[in-house]
């Protein structure tokens, strides 16, 4: 104890403690507390490592002490890769006020003796693998119960309010609660801080607040409240931040909220709002973000916008407002980010718009708007997205915008506007997205400077451009090139052959002459070519059969000669295809499936000969005799692939017989030897179970790589999952790197079960499906918790095994989901220690996630290559997806008949979308590592406050 302090206060204060440390249950010392917390921690990478009696324990990794020095006053221990339970005897400290164990992978359910620390203040367990219900008795002082980000699950306590006396902070959000509100809450009136967000709560919001005048802090959003908002919450003077946003709310917005005057953020977006803004919401002078976006708002904006002064983000998109645009929005200096697409607004831009702001963010698009482009857009210096697609403007585009260093994203398309592109306007360094189609600009631009090093896709479709191509865009990135329905002529430039990254190339509808050029089969990633209604002459390049992935060839509408490449046939990815009406083409169609099977449109037009029915094209000289071959060749291939595949179904129906003999002959498995890691359920199986397993009644799936069974241990009725390997057996130093992994997201190896010709892998067994059978029945939560459980096996296989392990294929066959809707990420014998460039890679595995990821997105996997016409690029087929198409469509059908849902995760699905091609990059390096695509995963999952879910919505909501 300090020193001074009197005799009879220090004996009052022994007994205190003694009295409720004998209530608590407390036992032995505090350094006999720490320890049994220690021991009941799986500590795999070391946090606790000077937890031994040689240092003492006030300096312990994660320890405080009171100022004394005597006593543990605080346990913070967050982000320390702890998993396995919490134990009760971390609530047995009798002096601590602070315990933190956020970010880590604890499991099960929350102890239930935290009403025995009755010194602790705060509680932080957020972002763990918690299950169970909200802590009912908690310590009578607690001020800080932050659980968010866990499974919890079950309803909030009913008498919350009376449990929680001190409390101010409760975030529980992110978790599986349900329910109302309980009426009790509103007793919470120290409460600063309410968290409920990313829940299943439903029914109304309490209209009892009256009581809670500290709140600050009320985000509810990401559940299914309905109902009107109360018109009480206008009656919360301190509240700073408001967030309701992604619920069901309806009814207009309570003209009461314009009393909350220490307002700064107004987070109202995607409910089913509806009526006008009321005039006092423009009396809230400290708002910073407004966002009404995704509702049922009419009518116009008034100028009383004016008087928000402190205003940075203004979002009104897709709602019905209509009118002009204010001009007051000029007159807001912090004004940063204005979305107001997809309403009805009409006129013209107000002309200082950008002079006196310091826009970083314009999308006004899909409205009516017309007249000329301000001058001033770019006038802060700052502006790197601007969407103004769908309008009417018209005009020629500033000369300002061709100085505006700071652009990165320019959408102008489907306007009129007119004229030439302004001197500078094809040096602007950051641009990576620019489209200007659907004007009636002109002028030649083949012989100005492209000095663009980040443009990725071009777009100048629909104008009147003239003169020759440009032999040069400055950049090495670009993916997308379209310069088609121009008046373009001359020949394509040579030139284009170097454009190493190029995806797709549409050049059609223009007056280009002269032969194709051989060089452009270098560009390898080219996926689609279209090169049609031009005036091109001489025979198709043979070159072109060189390209690995080119799946869209329309060649249609020149004056090409001569036969099709043989070769061309060759390229397994070309599905669609048109030479039709080029006059001078002649000859028979190449012998295979793409051909054959050509549409009789393709064709027309030509003096071509051959092909089926289907193609309308007459028989080739020499009688039946080509095709009828042909059809003989399909038919024995066809039947080849019959007999092959019965061969296969026999083999292996008669190898689960002889095995299943074996063990009836032999008894104790004999032959086979099991090899276990040390776990007590691999220790109740024997090799007896392992043999008797493999019959054909217990076969569950089959593979390339074998059979796979479920079997069951003969000493406790345990079921487990047995996986015959068809390459030779894992070697001992295989196994002893494999033998100890354990992560709640990896499928557990128990063992493997050899003989001298084959061998098993015997995996923990669990309760649920594979991935690759349910995804469609899946909604985009459980997907996206999906994904993270994925990210986070591969951070544990990259980052924290030693050495690391490469799964080798990260696939949807691979993953099953448990009872929990965990993703569980099976390893097997294909899954190698990193080697660099000599196999399969970390960088690799990411490649693999990033496919994964597409899947889950979109339901497209490499299997459907042929339906959407890019042969193996279903990534380039997403990434043009997400560059020129809105969420909804790419997103996968099943998803889109819950249009709350999608509507709901829109962003979440745009930046999940985003992640997924940073990971599938061409160049490896470029792909992010697993450690960094988890962190970005979960920040796509959870923003850490309103203010950035907001932001989010800044860069994703106009794709």
């Amino acid at each position: 104890m300090a020193k001074g302090i009197s005799k009879t206060y220090g004996i009052f204060v022994f007994v205190f403690v003694s009295v409720f440390s004998a209530c608590r249950g407390f036992e032995g010392s505090e350094l006999e507390l720490l320890i049994s917390v220690k021991s009941s921690i799986n500590d795999q990478f070391g946090a606790l490592s000077n937890w031994n009696s040689s240092v003492p324990f006030c300096k312990w990794n994660g320890i405080s002490c009171s100022f004394d020095s005597s006593h543990v006053s605080k346990i913070q221990l967050p982000g320390k890769n702890l998993s396995g339970k919490i134990p009760e005897s971390i609530f047995r400290f009798p002096y601590v006020d602070s315990i933190d164990l956020s970010n880590n992978q604890l499991s099960g359910e929350i102890p239930r003796n935290l009403s025995h620390c009755l010194s602790l203040k705060h509680l932080n367990l957020s972002s763990n693998n918690l299950t169970g219900a909200v802590p009912t008795g908690p310590p009578p002082l607690l001020e800080t119960l932050d659980v968010s980000d866990n499974i919890l699950s079950g309803e909030l306590p009913a008498d919350i309010g009376r449990l929680f006396p001190s409390l101010k902070v409760l975030d529980v959000g992110g978790n599986a609660l349900v329910g109302r509100i309980p009426s009790s809450v509103a007793n919470l009136t120290e409460l600063e801080f309410l968290t409920l967000a990313s829940n299943q709560f439903s029914g109304e919001i309490l209209r009892n607040l009256a009581g809670m005048k500290r709140l600050r802090w009320v985000y509810l959003g990401y559940n299914n409240f309905t109902g009107e908002i109360p018109a009480e919450i206008g009656g919360l003077a301190a509240l700073r931040h408001l967030d309701l946003v992604y619920n069901n709310f309806s009814g207009g917005i309570p003209p009461s909220l314009g009393n909350l005057t220490n307002l700064e953020h107004l987070f109202l977006y995607f409910n089913k709002l509806t009526g006008e803004i009321p005039k006092q919401i423009f009396d809230l002078e400290k708002l910073v973000s407004l966002d009404l976006s995704d509702n049922f708002f009419s009518g116009e904006i008034p100028e009383l916008l004016k008087n928000l002064q402190n205003l940075e983000i203004l979002h009104l998109f897709s709602n019905n407002f209509s009118g002009k645009i204010p001009k007051a929005l000029s007159s807001l200096p912090h004004l940063q980010v204005l979305q107001l697409w997809s309403n009805n607004f009409s006129g013209e831009i107000p002309q200082d718009l950008g002079k006196g702001n310091n826009l970083t963010v314009l999308d006004l698009s899909t409205n009516n708007l017309e007249g000329k482009l301000p001058a001033n857009l770019c006038a802060s210096g700052r502006l790197f997205k601007l969407i103004l697609f769908s309008n009417s403007f018209s005009g020629e585009i500033p000369a300002d915008l061709s100085r505006c260093k700071s652009l990165q994203r320019v959408r102008l398309q489907k306007n009129r506007l007119s004229g030439e592109l302004p001197p500078d306007f094809t040096e602007l360094p950051r641009v990576y997205f620019l489209d200007i189609s659907g004007n009636n600009l002109s002028g030649g631009i083949g012989d100005r400077r492209w000095d663009m090093p980040q443009l990725e896709m071009l777009n100048l479709a629909n104008n009147k451009f003239l003169g020759p191509l440009p032999v040069d865009f400055g950049s090495q990135k670009l993916e997308n090139l379209d310069l088609s329905a121009n008046e373009f002529s001359g020949g394509i430039p040579v030139s284009f052959g170097r454009l190493s990254q190029l995806v797709d190339l549409k050049l059609g509808g223009n007056e280009l002459s002269g032969r194709i050029p051989d060089q452009l089969s270098d560009c390898k990633k080219l996926v689609a070519l279209d090169l049609s209604r031009n005036e091109l002459i001489g025979e198709i390049p043979a070159s072109i059969a060189a390209m690995p992935v080119l799946g869209q060839l329309d060649l249609s509408a020149n004056e090409l000669a001569g036969k099709i490449p043989s070769d061309l046939g060759q390229v397994e990815s070309l599905v669609q295809i048109n030479v039709s009406h080029n006059r001078h083409l002649r000859g028979g169609l190449p012998a295979t499936a793409g051909f054959l099977a050509i549409n009789a449109t393709a064709v027309a037009g030509t003096r071509l000969c051959g092909g089926d029915e289907i193609s309308g094209l007459p028989p080739c000289r020499g009688g039946r005799g080509g095709t009828a071959r042909l059809r003989w060749l399909v038919l024995a291939l066809l039947l080849a692939a019959v007999l092959v595949f019965g061969v296969a179904v026999l083999a292996a129906r008669r190898r689960s017989g002889p095995v299943a003999k074996r063990v009836e002959s032999e008894g104790g498995g004999g032959g086979w030897e099991l090899q276990r890691a040390n776990s007590k359920l691999a220790r109740s199986i024997t090799a007896n179970d392992v043999v008797s397993a493999m019959r054909e009644e217990n076969l569950v799936a089959s593979g390339k790589l074998g059979l796979s069974y479920v079997g069951k241990s003969s000493s406790n009725r345990k079921n487990f999952f047995a996986k015959e390997i068809a390459a030779a057996a894992p070697t001992a130093e295989w196994w002893g790197r494999w033998a100890h992994l354990s992560h709640p997201n990896v499928v557990k190896l128990l063992g493997i079960c050899r003989s001298e010709k084959a061998a098993v892998m015997v995996y923990e067994y669990v309760e649920g499906k594979n991935l690759s059978e349910i995804m469609g029945g899946l909604n985009w939560d459980r997907r996206i918790k999906i994904a993270v459980g994925i990210a986070r096996a591969l951070k544990y296989l990259h980052c924290r095994c030693k050495p690391s392990v490469v799964v080798g294929e990260v696939a949807a066959e691979r993953v099953m989901v448990d009872e929990r809707e965990e993703a569980r990420l099976r390893l097997s014998f294909n899954s190698y220690v990193d080697q660099g460039s000599k196999g399969p890679t970390r960088s690799s595995d990411v490649f693999g996630f990033g496919l994964l990821v597409i899947e889950l997105l979109t339901g497209k996997n490499r299997a459907d290559n042929a339906e959407l016409g890019v042969g193996g690029g279903v990534v380039e087929w997403a990434r043009y997806c997400y560059s020129d198409c809105h969420v909804e469509m790419w997103v996968d059908t099943a998803m889109k008949g819950d249009h709350q849902a999608l509507a709901d995760r829109q962003n979440q699905m745009v930046e999940t979308m985003n992640l997924a091609l940073q990971c599938t990059a061409g160049d490896p390096a470029a792909r992010p590592s697993a450690a960094d695509l988890l962190k970005n995963l979960e920040s796509i999952v959870r923003p850490s406050s309103c203010v950035s879910a907001g932001f989010n919505k800044l860069f994703s909501a106009t794709i």
